[in-house]
């Protein structure tokens, strides 16, 4: 098999994962934005991953916040903590991204980060280059139900990159089934924090580094 497209996701993948505590620390923030400096720990859990619109209107109405406008707060101050982590060398790039240069297929990212924080990564660390479109998350309570595995933002990518035989690479078994709901063949990054991961999905190719697509692509 040949592709001529890669998508790729991008935390864990291209560059690394935001730690947890980061990422709760800037949701309880949020709560703090919004007058609220004692928010119990499961509403602040639920707000800083996965999130569904249900649990945020849920937690906005027990708090008698503006679903939009704490959301819109919430991915914007989480956002500024990804880029505070990136500033200060925290998050940074895998060590084979540039093997990406010399991969002669069209290539796009696809992340449920929000979209402000791929297009800071892209440009803070210079490989904007590598990738002919890219596509994070709107920073709008609707947008949640458009992550991995929806298919919809791939889609939307595979659209731009006239695709007619597309790879996409993950590192979570949602994007193994988002890839599956596109119709494409994917295949599963074991980066360290997956090394060792059982997967309960069945990816086309398992792979350790993003050299292995040379050899993929043909």
């Amino acid at each position: 098999m040949t592709y001529d497209t890669v998508v790729f996701d991008n935390d864990g993948v291209l560059v690394g994962r935001t730690r947890f505590d980061v990422l709760q620390e800037a949701t309880e923030e949020t709560f703090a934005q919004f007058g609220v400096s004692d928010p119990d720990p499961d509403h602040v859990e639920d707000m800083t991953i996965g999130a569904t619109p249900e649990q945020v209107n849920s937690v906005c109405d027990t708090y008698g916040f503006e679903p939009t406008e704490f959301w819109r707060t919430r991915d914007s101050t989480v956002s500024g903590a990804q880029q505070d982590e990136a500033r200060a060398g925290r998050k940074t790039p895998y060590g084979d991204i540039d093997t990406l240069t010399n991969l002669d297929v069209a290539t796009g990212i696809v992340s449920s980060n929000q979209q402000e924080t791929v297009d800071f990564l892209l440009d803070h660390f210079e490989i904007g280059r590598h990738f002919d479109t890219a596509y994070g998350r709107e920073a709008t309570v609707e947008s949640l139900t458009l992550r991995k595995p929806n298919p919809h933002y791939i889609e939307r990518a595979l659209a731009d990159l006239d695709a007619e035989s597309a790879l996409f690479v993950g590192d979570n078994e949602s994007d193994i089934v988002a890839a599956e709901n596109a119709g494409i063949d994917s295949a599963f990054i074991r980066r360290p924090h997956r090394s060792d991961w059982d997967l309960n999905v069945w990816p086309t190719w398992d792979i350790d580094s993003l050299d292995r697509l040379h050899d993929i692509c043909g």
